[in-house]
């Protein structure tokens, strides 16, 4: 039975609003709810908090399990996320995990240090897991390679350490991701590709769940879903590496001033129909995902949230049962799926 989620976005609902977004979810009956850390937003939505203060209020006043995109490495020292992601663990046990990835120019700039190619990121990324790592079991870390750790220790360690789920939006990234990840989380893209990327991350030793964070826009018409996409989600049309490397939301701005409905139902699945939402939704669960967070790309929920809890979700669960999907994800934790070496 497939996991339903929230999918909170910090890059178009102020932290306020979206605290109250995601308690309006759990009482309509979502199962879970994840995010995205984000230093700027993706176009001029006007918003972007810290998602790792906004995760301590959201997982002290909703009963969820949540998930966060992060990028240790520049932005973050890995010592850091290590810390932050422990303290979460042991206050709120079996309700957090992460999902670290290589990173966005969009985020990362800010330091003033230059921004390294792929490959580069990829083994920064790496290197930063096998930190992440040995100070959740306890260790005294000493790291020197693309990132420095210097006798760094986590005093409250948590007793089962939050999963690590690798986030990737190609073949190669899920295939290298079997190696260290407790779980693949990636976004709706075709239904081959999805399906290579499952193979390639089980083929090669993958474990965990499989997460899909899927990007849609319903509303009472059609015009008013694609309305809804075009202003709000046009700039994330673009394959990689044009969102990788992009500085600033003005700059994504520029890129997506042209961008047709045609262009953005490529990457939003847009309908005001709610059986359309169910058979594309009920087809990401056919491929092997076992959980997915719904991503309404408009900035007021609650028509979204009230509408896909009484009309879809109930059809993404078992027939004739009215109990909702056990959170599972949290188990992978268990037992890491492998110890990066450097």
């Amino acid at each position: 039975m497939v996991t339903v989620g929230f999918h909170a976005s910090h890059e178009q609902i102020s932290p306020g609003q979206l605290l109250k977004d995601v308690q309006h979810a759990e009482r309509a009956g979502f199962d879970a709810a994840m995010c995205s850390d984000h230093f700027e937003p993706w176009s001029a939505q006007g918003h972007s908090g810290f998602a790792w203060s906004w995760l301590g209020a959201a997982l002290a006043t909703t009963g969820l399990r949540f998930g966060v995109v992060t990028a240790p490495g520049q932005r973050y020292h890995p010592a850091i996320i290590a810390h932050a992601s422990a303290t979460l663990a042991s206050m709120f046990p079996g309700r957090f995990w992460f999902a670290p990835g290589s990173g966005e120019n969009m985020n990362e700039h800010i330091t003033g240090d230059g921004w390294p190619a792929k490959d580069v990121r990829q083994r920064r990324l790496e290197e930063c897991v096998e930190v992440i790592r040995r100070l959740h079991r306890g260790e005294e870390v000493t790291h020197r390679g693309l990132v420095t750790v210097e006798q760094a220790r986590i005093w409250d360690v948590p007793e089962t350490p939050p999963p690590l789920i690798a986030p990737a939006v190609s073949v190669d990234t899920a295939r290298r991701a079997a190696a260290w990840a407790d779980g693949l989380v990636t976004v709706n893209q075709p239904a081959a590709t999805l399906r290579e990327m499952l193979a390639a991350y089980r083929d090669n030793g993958g474990t965990g769940k499989a997460v899909l964070q899927v990007h849609l826009s319903w509303a009472g018409s059609e015009d008013e879903a694609v309305a809804v996409a075009l202003d709000q989600w046009r700039t994330n049309t673009y394959p990689p590496p044009i969102p990788w490397d992009l500085p600033t939301a003005g700059h994504f701005d520029a890129v997506g001033e042209h961008v047709t409905a045609e262009q953005v139902r490529t990457t939003v699945n847009v309908s005001a129909s709610l059986d359309r939402h169910v058979e594309w939704l009920g087809g990401y669960a056919d491929l092997g995902f076992d959980e997915l967070y719904l991503h309404f790309v408009g900035q007021e929920q609650a028509p979204f949230i009230d509408t896909f809890a009484a009309e879809v979700l109930p059809q993404l669960r078992t027939p004739g049962s009215s109990t909702p999907a056990v959170p599972q994800l949290a188990a992978a934790g268990a037992e890491p799926a492998s110890d990066v070496t450097a």
